[in-house]
């Protein structure tokens, strides 16, 4: 399935990345990164094989649902659900230069750099929700810059994310959060998820090398500590505080994670409560909402915690999204293609995560 040439880069720009995240993240953050997507090799020698043909048809989908413009039909978020399924080609270890998806990864850089406009945003104005597909985006651009080879592009890369990470830390709320829209446009609304979204798209960028203030993501985790409830759950918003949210919170503490939070006194708080509502996967249980949403963040956090809790979870989860993939590879029933093209690459980034191939998902 994988070019050796292919494999043989991917241990390079891990190594590369390693050593950016121990002189930009700090020594908790380097310890976390440093280790090779290759050292698993019990979680990967035991993954089930219908798991990889599952991920195969799913990878085929979106080769072949994705438009010679690198985009895919999916209104009205193309630049989001774009980022997010070049996320997932990425995680089969194919790059923009080798493997079976570099062709459909090119176009997919090629289409988010189109999008980058002169104030740094990735996306368009007046998209109502336009900050969730530049955090995506600064994600997915973040983890191609280290394989691109051609200097211009290169540059036009680094110069698309420094002004992206600008635009994001001028979009910040006062309260330190993120909304759908930048904080001058929405009245200084935030809310959790989009706020996850902008915090592990920084970190990507700070790994790769652009330059991205302390202080942005200092003022992110102060934000997510104050949403924080004596249940140890999070609140959708700093400014609707009361319920926990276990979508906001498995995110919240993937976002921690990259931002180089392991031994904070509230996180344990945070995984206690994520343990109880997410841990046991039950067959098509959906009491919270947004299930792919919430277990494409808390499988990056349960993987964290090594073998002793992936392995278990990494079966139940995996066990379900199979089952309920779709003829065509995707995984929706409906003909909606933003919902088909948004499940495929959400279930396909946590299909590959033990593969170890992106280093923003790493150990």
């Amino acid at each position: 399935m994988h070019d050796p040439r292919t494999l043989e880069r991917r241990r390079f720009l891990s190594r590369c990345a390693s050593t950016a995240a121990i002189s930009l993240g700090g020594a908790l953050a380097g310890r976390a990164m440093a280790k090779s997507p290759f050292a698993d090799d019990f979680a990967r020698n035991s993954r089930d094989p219908s798991w990889d043909n599952a991920t195969q048809k799913g990878l085929v989908f979106l080769q072949k649902t994705q438009s010679s413009l690198g985009q895919w039909n999916t209104p009205p978020y193309p630049v989001a659900i774009g980022a997010l399924a070049g996320l997932a080609l990425l995680c089969s270890g194919s790059t923009i230069t080798q493997g079976p998806y570099a062709v459909p990864l090119k176009r997919t850089t090629d289409f988010l750099i189109s999008r980058s406009r002169k104030n740094g945003l990735i996306g368009d104005s007046d998209d109502q929700r336009y900050t969730y597909g530049h955090g995506f985006s600064m994600l997915f651009l973040s983890q191609v810059l280290g394989e691109e080879g051609l200097q211009d592009r290169r540059d036009d890369l680094m110069d698309v994310l420094t002004r992206a990470v600008a635009f994001c830390g001028k979009s910040q709320t006062p309260a330190g959060g993120w909304g759908y829209v930048s904080a001058k446009e929405g009245n200084d609304y935030d809310e959790g998820s989009t706020t996850i979204t902008q915090v592990q798209g920084l970190r990507g960028c700070r790994n790769a090398g652009i330059a991205v203030p302390t202080e942005i993501i200092e003022s992110a985790k102060r934000y997510i500590y104050k949403c924080q409830n004596e249940d140890g759950g999070i609140s959708y918003s700093s400014q609707q505080m009361g319920s926990s949210r276990p979508a906001i919170t498995a995110a919240s503490l993937a976002a921690l994670y990259n931002a180089g939070d392991y031994e904070s006194k509230k996180v344990p708080e945070m995984l206690a409560y994520s343990r109880k509502n997410l841990y046991n996967i039950g067959p098509g249980e959906d009491s919270f909402g947004h299930w792919h949403y919430t277990y494409l963040y808390y499988s990056q956090v349960v993987y964290r915690q090594g073998d002793e809790d992936w392995l278990p979870f990494r079966d139940r989860l995996y066990a379900r999204i199979t089952d309920e993939q779709t003829q065509d590879g995707s995984w929706a029933q409906e003909q909606n293609s933003y919902d088909k093209v948004y499940k495929t690459a959400c279930n396909l980034i946590m299909l590959q995560l033990d593969l170890g191939y992106l280093p923003i998902f790493q150990r």
